[in-house]
């Protein structure tokens, strides 16, 4: 028999060999991750946003630390005026600056001036001890602005219709503050025109006034009040506001050592013609 011969089968062995080779060249090259620069990416970031937290976080502290700074100063101040303003007291005089600015009412330390004032302010008596009324100069009244003794305060000012109407005006002497109940003891001259009234507060048992008092204050805030009627232009009414502590008062004891307290007159306008 004769057999049918059999074709050749393709030689394979060349493109083997040149896949193995290319194989072996791949196997020699490490692979790319790209994994690793997304992680790079993501470090660099967080540590970009980790730095601007640190900044933001400095600069928060740098204005928490001014703040700080400022509020502290703001509490001193107010603490030293507070200071100042309680433990020596002193006393002040005001008018209505609506009643200074359109119908001419002003202060003065002296009966002449040349500008309208609004408010006055005493010097300030430091460490002020009791005393008798007795012990007061009997001419207190006779010298302008303030002209204190050693444990009083004496302050002498002036009223003064500067305007083109004639007025009616009131005036009120208030204790704005006052600690450790010294104003069981404190008497208030009030020298008007010349004329004086000595004011204290009613005695401690509730049976009127002190003996050496003209007049008990008109309240527990008010020492008193005055009026005055047909104050015409130029007119001047003179004031001489004397504060001291009376040792002779029953209540003038060691319990108000270290008391103050502070008084203010104001006045106003209530008819104008």
């Amino acid at each position: 028999m004769i057999g049918r011969k059999k074709k050749n089968a393709p030689d394979t062995s060349a493109e083997n060999n040149s896949a193995e080779n290319q194989s072996a060249e791949t196997a020699g090259t490490p692979p790319v991750d790209t994994r690793d620069n997304e992680g790079k990416l993501r470090d660099v970031l967080e540590l970009r946003r980790k730095a601007k937290e640190v900044k933001r976080y400095a600069i928060v502290i740098r204005v928490l630390s001014l703040l700080t700074v400022l509020l502290i100063a703001i509490v001193a101040v107010a603490y030293a005026i507070s200071y100042f303003y309680d433990q020596f007291g002193s006393f002040t005089v005001r008018v209505n600056k609506y009643d200074m600015i359109n119908q001419g009412l002003t202060l003065s330390e002296t009966p002449e001036y040349n500008k309208t004032m609004a408010v006055l302010n005493a010097d300030i008596v430091y460490d002020m001890t009791n005393i008798s009324g007795n012990d007061i100069p009997a001419n207190v009244d006779k010298v302008n602005g303030s002209h204190n003794g050693e444990n009083y305060i004496a302050y002498t000012f002036y009223l003064i219709n500067s305007g083109d109407d004639t007025l009616s005006y009131e005036g009120d002497l208030v204790i704005e503050s006052v600690s450790k109940n010294v104003d069981e003891a404190v008497r208030v001259a009030v020298y008007q025109n010349g004329e004086k009234k000595v004011y204290g507060k009613t005695k401690s048992d509730g049976n009127g006034k002190e003996s050496d008092c003209d007049e008990e204050f008109a309240s527990s805030t008010k020492v008193m009040q005055t009026f005055r009627e047909g104050f015409t232009p130029n007119s001047k009414d003179k004031y001489t506001i004397v504060i001291w502590l009376e040792g002779n008062d029953p209540d003038c004891v060691d319990d108000i050592i270290g008391g103050t307290i502070k008084l203010g007159m104001d006045f106003k306008i209530t008819e104008s013609t």
